[in-house]
């Protein structure tokens, strides 16, 4: 499954989350830090709903940009 993930910068570093998994982020002093953890975090994410019995969502989330 591919998840849409939000990386946004802070006063102090990124932050990032998952839309479609709530409770699912991190946080980094770098973009590609940041990248890394929420791969991570999602995968640990994924497999706490499995153990636990929980549904896990399917990915609904996307991106799109808007000119103004």
């Amino acid at each position: 499954m591919k998840y849409t993930v939000v990386i946004e910068k802070t006063h102090n570093g990124y932050s990032a989350y998952v839309p479609d998994l709530p409770g699912c982020v991190a946080a980094a002093d770098t973009q590609a830090e940041a990248r890394e953890l929420i791969g991570e975090a999602i995968h640990m994410h994924v497999d706490s709903l499995r153990q636990h019995g929980d549904p896990i969502s399917e990915p609904q989330a996307s991106v799109t940009t808007v000119s103004v």
